[in-house]
């Protein structure tokens, strides 16, 4: 259960390596957390982020995750669940940016990309939102991106990702209404990380540092949507009622 405060005290991070979740979970175990478990592709990838947590006081278990492989979904989250008991929160930021030159040319890695950050979504946040259902509480927070709010043309297949995983949170939310169990849909803009080093930083650019604050704040003031910064709420309200024509020019390359 969460602290008299209100504080996540266990986090299931689906897609440990995000350098986005590492930033909100350095932040949980500052604030107390004491259980963190990272589910990433690539266990040896977060053996630092591990050590430091666990010098910070948090116990954690790192478990390798297969977000491609949606039919081992169900029965991963049951395990977790089974052995550590209760988890406050799950925080799903596991995805792939892929580039959209190499998807109009191969077919095959575009459909990769949509199992990954869509469908794997799907599938892992279904059984999550079971197991907490169960429980009787929880909070699941899903990264999703403000390039699902209107997708342009040089991230079609990633932005097409993030819409459809930002309608499917936000209609989970609903559905779990009245469970105890709560969803947070956070949309950051251009965040400066590994996944978009070399790319021209978009206006109102941030870090991982500045989204995990805005995360944290989100949790306490029970926000079901989080934006990154929080301009963009208003200036994709404008984006998303261009014309079409108009939108093809200001969102050009």
């Amino acid at each position: 259960m969460r602290n008299a405060l209100g504080g996540v005290q266990s986090v299931l991070v689906l897609g440990g390596s995000s350098e986005i979740a590492a930033a909100t979970v350095r932040r949980f175990v500052a604030d107390r957390c004491n259980k963190v478990i990272l589910a990433v592709r690539e266990p040896v990838s977060v053996h630092g982020l591990a050590e430091e947590l666990r010098a910070a006081g948090a116990a954690v278990e790192v478990v390798a995750f297969d977000a491609h492989d949606t039919a081992t979904h169900a029965a991963f989250i049951d395990d977790l669940f089974d052995r550590h008991g209760d988890i406050d929160c799950v925080l799903s930021a596991f995805g792939v940016l892929g580039n959209q030159d190499t998807f109009d040319d191969d077919a095959a890695a575009a459909a990769d990309a949509v199992v990954v950050n869509l469908a794997g979504q799907v599938s892992a946040l279904t059984a999550t939102a079971a197991r907490m259902r169960s429980q009787g509480h929880g909070l699941i927070v899903v990264l999703s991106s403000v390039a699902g709010q209107r997708v342009r043309r040089d991230n079609a297949v990633y932005g097409a990702t993030k819409a459809g995983l930002d309608g499917f949170a936000r209609g989970l939310g609903d559905r779990l209404v009245g469970s105890g169990v709560k969803v947070m849909v956070v949309r950051p803009g251009f965040v400066t990380t590994r996944m978009t080093a070399g790319m021209d930083p978009a206006p109102f650019s941030t870090t991982a540092e500045r989204v995990a604050e805005d995360i944290v704040t989100g949790i306490a003031r029970g926000a079901e949507v989080v934006w990154s910064p929080g301009v963009l709420r208003y200036l994709f309200a404008v984006l998303r009622a261009l014309p079409t024509p108009v939108w093809r020019k200001v969102s050009a390359r």
